[in-house]
């Protein structure tokens, strides 16, 4: 409720209007206490009071019973009862307040995306659940892609990019370092695995733009933008992880502004103890860093869980507004930790803080806001005041009228997969099994046409064999036949002469013979 420009949460005991002031409300805060305590009610009444003044809020709804602020609140005796018991008639009236309901799944609400980039490693490794080697593999990895610039949109361009660094590792460890093949699978086996969980619907384009947060509805009330988490609240770590990307986007987007009269946009961190249960240290340093200095960009940031010790003190030190619901010690350690709380808390010498907080019922409260000056208040125990908007869930027509009424469906219902780094590796891919084919072809073309230019050869040299071996045939045969012509002629002639000679010879033995013989038969 807002009366005088203040944000009046409750009434103590005294009927004294407990406030919040808007010019320290982004000095951040804390809402706690255990299951069934009232800090449901607390977180509506606080967000109603915020979008009164013009200031946007941006808010998860775990259980479903947030989204009843588009609604008025029902009347009934027992919300007469507490108007009439805070003495409030006069200022309080049932209203509805203007809701746009987002869904990381595009289930329940309107779709909210971001990119693989925008996530960036550091985030992106811890939804993955990844070990310290296999998260400095994955930085490396988003170093490479930054370096050929190939866009990290959705969970195919990384698992394209991953394999494309495993199957080509060799090349990148000169100027990235040793990148193991087995650690890179064990990164995409977990990509797929929060495939398989539905968490590839919130990587993609249209990437949520965060100005649009920051918007009014009817009669300049801010925007209450409400995250169903019903779903998501099954993943701890998707949905702390998403929502403290949110938080950083706000932080890295946003100008500084200083200290304003109201803050620009009040942001509620539900169910906050996720956020930092085996938050590594990188990671916990980040948190710190952000919820210290987005007060400066006009933020306040808003942690509700049941145990102010799920808070690291870094970060609950900087927590000034205060909602200390009821808390229950069975244990020892349950003792502590409530002990813990109320020291937190500015002594009010009128009470024990640690016996009050044991003692408070439903809807009761121990309460210190940042004054003036920025001290805290003394610790009152508070009443909180009832919302004006429905207690409890809208049913699925009312859901999906503000679904689709809303002016920025149309801009994030459709989800678009733009040419980003799968597309450019597996063309890279296709180009380079084409490039291997031609060369193989023309390894396999120029084989072929050696082999045929040496039987070509081979052919010529068995010609030139051929040829050479006929000539030399031929010359033989006509030497030959030369030779067998001359040889009978020369024959002939040789014959012809040696028969005369051989004639004369013989004419001439057979006279010289005959003159022999006769000579020596006249002697005797």
């Amino acid at each position: 409720m807002v009366k005088d420009g203040r944000i009046i949460v409750g009434k103590d005991a005294n009927g004294q209007d407990i406030v919040l002031l808007p010019k320290m409300a982004n000095r951040h805060g804390l809402v706690a206490g255990a299951t069934g305590t009232g800090k449901t009610v607390t977180l509506k009444v606080m967000a109603e009071s915020f979008s009164e003044l013009g200031v946007p809020v941006f808010m998860a709804d775990v259980k479903g019973d947030i989204a009843g602020l588009c609604e008025p609140g029902i009347d009934s005796a027992d919300m007469q009862e507490r108007i009439q018991r805070f003495s409030i008639e006069a200022d309080f009236d049932y209203k509805e307040y203007p809701v746009n309901i987002f869904d990381i799944f595009g289930e329940k609400g309107i779709p909210l995306r971001t990119t693989i980039t925008e996530m960036g490693p550091l985030l992106l490794a811890r939804i993955l659940e990844l070990n310290d080697l296999q998260s400095d593999i994955l930085s490396i990895v988003f170093k490479i892609a930054d370096d050929e610039g190939l866009l990290l949109i959705d969970t195919k361009d990384l698992k394209a990019i991953l394999n494309y660094v495993s199957e080509n590792n060799k090349e990148f460890e000169a100027d990235y370092g040793k990148i193991s093949k087995v650690s890179i699978s064990a990164i995409v086996r977990a990509v797929v695995a929060l495939e398989i969980a539905g968490g590839d619907k919130f990587f993609g384009e249209t990437a949520f733009n965060v100005n649009d947060l920051f918007t009014v509805g009817a009669g300049g009330k801010g925007m209450i933008s409400i995250l169903d988490s019903e779903s998501l609240i099954s993943n701890g770590r998707l949905y702390s992880t998403f929502l403290l990307w949110l938080l950083s986007e706000l932080f890295e987007n946003l100008p500084e502004v200083g200290d304003l009269e109201k803050p620009k946009l009040v942001f509620f961190f539900d169910e906050a103890h996720l956020l930092f249960k085996d938050a590594p240290k990188a990671l916990l340093d980040k948190i710190e860093q952000v919820v210290k200095l987005i007060r400066s960009k006009g933020v306040g940031v808003y942690f509700c869980t049941q145990n102010p010790r799920d808070i690291p003190d870094g970060v609950l030190a900087q927590l000034g507004n205060k909602v200390q619901h009821a808390l229950h010690a069975y244990t020892p350690s349950d003792q502590k930790a409530v002990k813990a709380a109320a020291d937190s808390f500015r002594v009010n010498p009128e009470f024990d803080t640690y016996d009050t907080i044991m003692a408070l019922g439903t809807g009761e409260a121990v309460v210190s806001f940042l004054d003036e000056d920025g001290i805290p208040g003394l610790t009152q125990k508070t009443y909180i005041l009832p919302p004006m908007s429905k207690i409890g869930s809208i049913d699925d027509a009312k859901r999906d009228q503000m679904v689709k009424g809303s002016l920025l469906y149309s801009r994030y219902y459709q989800s678009v997969d733009p040419d980003s780094a799968y597309e450019f590796l597996e063309r890279r891919g296709i180009e380079k099994a084409e490039l291997a084919q031609k060369e193989k072809q023309e390894a396999l073309d120029a084989k072929e046409k050696a082999k045929a230019e040496a039987a070509r050869l081979k052919e010529e040299e068995r010609e030139k064999k051929k040829a050479a071996n006929a000539k030399k045939r031929a010359v033989k045969s006509v030497g030959n036949s030369v030779a067998g012509t001359v040889g009978r002629e020369v024959g002939k002639q040789v014959g012809s002469n040696f028969g005369k000679f051989g004639k004369t010879l013989g004419g001439n033995l057979g006279a010289s013979l005959g003159r022999g013989i006769l000579s020596t038969l006249f002697r005797s």
